[in-house]
């Protein structure tokens, strides 16, 4: 799904943050603002402003906080994913959610097209 872990060279590589220390300063810093000056009905992160490249899109980050265990979660805004011609597409987490369970899907099916289970 996500190219970090594609066979593609090095140059196509898109890595999305997936920790907090991942996370740029100045998004954690926006994300902040938004919540103390709005009472926003979705997170931050979520909000697709503008026309954004495939870079700026892997780089968004829906949700970095703690979960009730105390965990911190970072959830991307896109999953970009490898398209059979090799390109690359951004998915929006919330708003194309079917299309990246079917990407999931795909990637748990072997080359006989059979369902693969770990």
């Amino acid at each position: 799904m996500a190219t970090q872990n594609s066979d593609h060279s090095q140059a196509d590589t898109i890595h999305q943050p997936l920790t907090p220390e991942e996370v740029s300063p100045q998004q954690k810093q926006d994300h902040l603002e938004t919540l103390k000056q709005e009472n926003p009905t979705v997170n931050p992160g979520d909000r697709v402003e503008g026309s954004k490249s495939l870079e700026e899109k892997s780089q968004q980050v829906a949700v970095n906080t703690a979960d009730i265990t105390g965990d911190n979660v970072v959830v991307p805004t896109y999953f970009v994913t490898d398209e059979p011609d090799g390109s690359h597409r951004a998915l929006h987490h919330v708003k194309d959610a079917e299309e990246i369970s079917d990407v999931v899907r795909q990637a748990r099916t072997d080359e006989n097209g059979d369902r693969t289970w770990w």
